[in-house]
């Protein structure tokens, strides 16, 4: 629907808008203070969550077909649960301190409780979500048959994201030495896990034009007042 893919569209265009931010405080030096460096983090996971959560809502519920009181409480609700999911991102990021400073997703412990919790966030988002959707989607006939293709293309979303979730499990395990590394496994992961990051970041590239171009398709076969 409309509400949806506008929706979306607000999601990967803020996400899109502090990458700049998040990539010159890592790379290239932090010189805005401590407070908008965690700022930056929650405004940048806020819309990483939103746009999850709307994407997961669209493929059990039915209320973005139409723009009425129900979608307007269900986007309320999407986009205020997702700020609260995103402040634990913001508590465990920071500025540290080395040549220069840096602003960085995680300034604690890897124990520390707010990074823990911040971590399963991520893994639920990133992992468990578009697993249960998968299968309840297999199981399930009335989901199976509502199945379309702007739908699909929404799963771009988790697709992308899906290697990212999984470099975040094993990096916490060598982190946390459940996982006896090797010489050069740090070095050669953190590569590994900039690349699952970089693949993720390509969803605020691909998916409006992506959605953009369903939608025309689908105007273009006479379908789009449907759902």
């Amino acid at each position: 629907s409309r509400a949806l893919v506008a929706q979306l569209a607000v999601g990967m265009g803020l996400f899109a808008a502090l990458l700049p931010l998040v990539a010159v405080g890592i790379r290239q030096g932090w010189q805005l203070g401590t407070g908008l460096c965690r700022f930056t983090h929650l405004m940048w996971h806020w819309s990483l969550f939103a746009q999850g959560l709307l994407v997961g809502s669209s493929s059990w519920s039915t209320a973005w077909c139409h723009w009425d009181p129900r979608s307007r409480w269900l986007a309320v609700a999407v986009w205020a649960g997702a700020l609260v999911l995103a402040t634990p991102a913001a508590l465990a990021s920071g500025t540290v301190v080395a040549a220069e400073t840096s602003c960085i997703g995680c300034s604690v412990g890897i124990l520390s409780p707010v990074y823990l919790l911040h971590l399963s966030l991520c893994l639920c988002l990133f992992l468990l979500l578009p697993a249960l959707l998968l299968v309840a989607t297999l199981a399930l006939p009335r989901l199976r048959a509502g199945w379309q293709p702007g739908l699909g293309v929404s799963w771009l979303f988790f697709g992308l994201w899906v290697p990212y979730g999984v470099g975040l499990a094993v990096d916490f395990l060598l982190q946390a030495q459940l996982l006896q590394p090797s010489c050069g496994t740090f070095e050669h992961f953190d590569y590994v896990l900039g690349v699952s990051e970089g693949l993720g970041v390509l969803h605020c590239c691909l998916g409006p034009p992506v959605l953009l171009a369903v939608r025309l398709c689908r105007r273009g076969a006479g379908t789009s007042g449907s759902c």
